[in-house]
């Protein structure tokens, strides 16, 4: 006797009409919002000056067959290029991401929802040069906010790093929507493209952890955001979609991918995500490790005031967060700049050390120093992370969201140091005292790439945020060429 199989076309999932509602009809009245995206967009765009810099990026950028030139193509700030916006996508979403220095979202799922801003950038700066749309800098921004929003909201209470897949399937998907809306999409084709997105196959997250931790976890969000402008693009030529792609039984996301589990939300979107967005200011550290970070720095400066170093250090315990524990708590050998960036203990065993920690200090030059590496390797063994209860709670807290990290200490004399820092310098409790400081850093990051005319012009067109919002967006890019 046989069962047939319904082939009636269902409505599309709520979670991914939900998406789509979002992206293209909520009204962003939040000035706090649009506050903290335009130091978003400044930061970001900073972070991908820097990494310019470091020839493992560059060598990936550039158009896919080497001299293209697209007439009208979208700009990648900080160098010469013009491309297709699927390979502008790619190229300012890898620049971004590269250092692991920018925005960052702490959740059941980790992220930085920054990310985004390789296609939402890539693409409206197209669509101005090609005379498709007249797109402003205040454009940009709402994107942003609303890109950030879906990323952040399904992050609050799905997480699929347990699962095994990287954060960077948030990325692609809240992309896809939000360059919907700026192609001037239906709600019809913006929902056949966001399915599109979770119909793909997903990114495993294998390269972010040992014994696989590699560079792929610098360039996954411009594949994911490069990934979405091409989906977009399709559903704009007439696609179809998936309606039911994340409930579909036995096929569908949540059943291959999600052990059956359909999401859960803690919130509806709004503008909550880019309000509370974690900044990275003062160190390109792993999130999680960023309040460790800051204390080993004050220790340090505690022991330089005793007159001693780190050769004085007998052991040092960690009290931590479960989600610390579970990314950057490493033994063993680290085999790339990915890797130590990945690592807590060398995180820690660096400022304790040279009293810093930049992006260099994870290279080669550095870590494999016949003598400074070696001592650097040293303390780390010497480094135990435990995980603190109320550490782990107060990160899950909505109305804390700390990161918290304890240092605890000994020295070879029994003397007995400890630091606590529960929130780093880039949280929202700390904005005041934090975005001087993110203005400080782009302006260093205008000078790695720019002789001071050029910057100076940046600086004006980006410090008044009113003025930006009123610029067209072809404009500002046009800033950063090289």
């Amino acid at each position: 006797m046989s069962s047939h199989i319904s082939n009636e076309r269902p409505v599309p999932d709520q979670v991914i009409a939900d998406i789509a509602d979002y992206a293209l009809g909520y009204q962003i009245k939040s000035d706090l919002a649009y506050e903290t995206a335009h130091y978003c967009l400044l930061d970001t765009l900073g972070c991908g000056l820097e990494a310019l810099e470091y020839p493992a990026c560059t060598k990936l950028l550039g158009p896919i067959v080497p001299g293209t030139v697209v007439l009208n193509g979208a700009r990648v700030p900080g160098t010469s290029y013009q491309l297709d916006p699927v390979q502008a996508a790619f190229n300012i979403g890898a620049i971004i991401r590269w250092l692991d220095y920018n925005d960052t979202w702490l959740a059941a799922e980790w992220g930085h929802p920054s990310d985004n801003l390789g296609g939402i950038l890539a693409v409206a700066d197209w669509l101005c040069r090609s005379g498709a749309a007249s797109l402003t800098m205040r454009d940009v921004l709402t994107a942003m906010i609303k890109a950030h929003e879906i990323q952040g909201c399904i992050a609050l209470e799905n997480s699929f790093n347990n699962v095994g897949l990287d954060h960077v399937v948030l990325v692609k998907v809240a992309s896809t929507a939000v360059v919907c809306s700026l192609l001037g999409l239906s709600r019809e084709q913006t929902i056949n493209a966001v399915s599109l997105a979770w119909v793909d196959g997903q990114s495993l997250r294998t390269y972010r952890h040992a014994p696989n931790t590699g560079s792929r976890k610098s360039w996954a969000a411009g594949d994911a955001t490069s990934r979405a402008v091409r989906l977009a693009l399709m559903a704009k030529a007439g696609e179809m979609g998936y309606p039911s792609a994340l409930t579909a039984k036995t096929w569908g996301f949540y059943d291959v991918s999600f052990r059956g589990n359909a999401f859960k939300f803690q919130r509806p979107y709004s503008s909550y995500v880019m309000e509370n967005v974690l900044f990275k200011i003062s160190y390109p550290a792993e999130f999680h490790s960023q309040t460790a970070v800051e204390a080993a720095m004050k220790l340090h400066d505690e022991l330089a005031r005793r007159n001693l170093n780190a050769s004085s250090i007998k052991s040092i315990t960690v009290r931590t967060h479960e989600a610390c524990i579970r990314i950057i708590d490493k033994k063993g050998p680290l085999s790339n700049p990915a890797d130590r960036d990945h690592c807590v203990q060398y995180m820690i065993a660096v400022p304790l050390i040279h009293g810093r920690l930049t992006a260099a200090d994870y290279e080669d030059a550095v870590a494999l120093d016949p003598v400074w590496g070696k001592r650097i390797d040293a303390l780390r063994d010497r480094i135990t992370c435990v995980e603190e209860p109320r550490f782990t709670r107060d990160y899950h807290d909505p109305d804390k969201r700390s990161i918290a990290n304890s240092l605890r200490m000994e020295l070879e004399d029994g003397t007995v140091l400890e630091e606590t820092v529960e929130y780093p310098i880039g949280h929202k409790r700390r904005r005041a005292e934090g975005m001087p400081l993110l203005i400080e850093k782009f302006k260093r990051n205008l000078a790695r790439r720019f002789s001071s005319q050029p910057q100076q012009r940046i600086l004006d067109a980006s410090m008044d945020r009113s003025a930006l919002e009123h610029k067209p967006v072809s404009e500002y890019v046009d800033l950063y060429v090289a």
